[in-house]
């Protein structure tokens, strides 16, 4: 999975690279390229070789369904926050493509840098190298929905200042789904927070008890 990451992220960032360079006469006037990245013009078609790989990315999506198939059948036991994410991002993918979304490019650039951080990382422990002494994979995930956030409210002034960007209506509804996401992501890292804290503090107790009864 982190080499496919890796393969849609180089993909995708040198094809934006080259569409930037190509298109940039027509829109250069209005427009700087990280503007063009969140707000596409109005009219542009899913055609050409970002979209080719934002149809990969689409694709990448039901393989991870199929690791959180297998995950569950496997384990008997899955975080609902991870089956409801995956679920989520696929229809959002499917978005992105119908619609011809704006803000779709950074979105599968920063999931894809951060997956393949994540499961690099992941491998990396597996073959049983250090691992770091902080939640990881868990702060990957804070920076991949604080960034989502940050170009949600991008897209949203520029969708007023520049006169409209493509897809919006789209983007709409994508912006309750990524809401969901949010919320389901705050409430799994509040109870796990929570629930280590109550730990830490019950074995603490328990310490003091044992350090009392050995003082009588």
């Amino acid at each position: 999975m982190a080499l496919i990451s890796a393969v849609i992220f180089s993909g995708i960032l040198l094809s934006t690279a080259a569409e930037i360079q190509e298109t940039r006469w027509f829109w250069r006037r209005s427009k700087t390229p990280f503007q063009w990245l969140l707000c596409f013009p109005l009219g542009t078609r899913p055609s050409g070789r970002v979209f080719f790989w934002s149809y990969m990315y689409y694709l990448s999506r039901y393989l991870h369904m199929f690791r959180t198939f297998f995950t569950i059948l496997r384990l008997r036991k899955l975080v609902s926050f991870q089956l409801v994410n995956n679920s989520i991002l696929t229809f959002m993918s499917f978005l992105w493509l119908e619609f011809s979304q704006s803000f779709q490019v950074l979105a599968i650039l920063i999931a894809t840098l951060v997956y393949s951080i994540i499961y690099g990382y992941r491998f990396w422990t597996a073959v049983g190298l250090p691992c770091a002494c902080f939640p990881f994979v868990l702060n990957c995930q804070i920076v991949l929905l604080g960034c989502n956030v940050a170009c949600h409210v991008g897209v949203l002034s520029l969708h007023f200042m520049k006169g409209g960007c493509n897809g919006i209506g789209a983007w709409w509804f994508n912006s309750v789904l990524n809401g969901a996401i949010l919320f389901l992501f705050l409430n799994f890292y509040v109870k796990m927070y929570l629930g280590k804290r109550k730990e830490v503090i019950s074995e603490a107790m328990e310490e003091a008890e044992m350090m009392q009864v050995k003082d009588k």
